[in-house]
């Protein structure tokens, strides 16, 4: 079962930027993909953005699209977030999930019990 681990978070003024990590450990699949969801308190988790195996296809969503770039590590398992431009609607609990294919972390469905501990990103105005 994999679990990532997720570090970078922090509070910054609007138009600054942060730059999240995770790493993946434990046992997994021979490749993977890996993505970045986040969630604010009373609503429901939203993806953010996801990025195959190997890096050739990366996926995001419309809000944060031209503002947040999703790469992998030379190191499969690790996965990075970086966030330019941010506003205080990015304020959120940012969480790192993995799953067979791209497109089943754009629509929500990682692998059971991949989700990762979370870290806070809080944009102030």
């Amino acid at each position: 079962q994999v679990q990532p681990v997720e570090s970078g978070g922090g509070e910054v003024q609007a138009g600054g930027s942060l730059r999240l990590s995770c790493v993946a450990s434990g046992r997994t699949s021979s490749d993977y993909a890996m993505g970045w969801f986040r969630q604010v308190a009373g609503k429901e988790r939203e993806f953010v953005a996801a990025i195959s195996w190997r890096g050739g296809n990366l996926y995001y969503a419309d809000s944060v699209k031209g503002r947040f770039t999703i790469s992998r590590g030379h190191a499969k398992n690790t996965v990075y977030l970086q966030m330019n431009s941010l506003q205080p609607e990015d304020t959120a609990v940012y969480y790192c999930a993995c799953a067979s294919w791209g497109p089943l972390l754009v629509q929500g469905n990682p692998d059971v019990g991949s989700w990762g501990q979370g870290t806070q990103v809080t944009v102030s105005s």
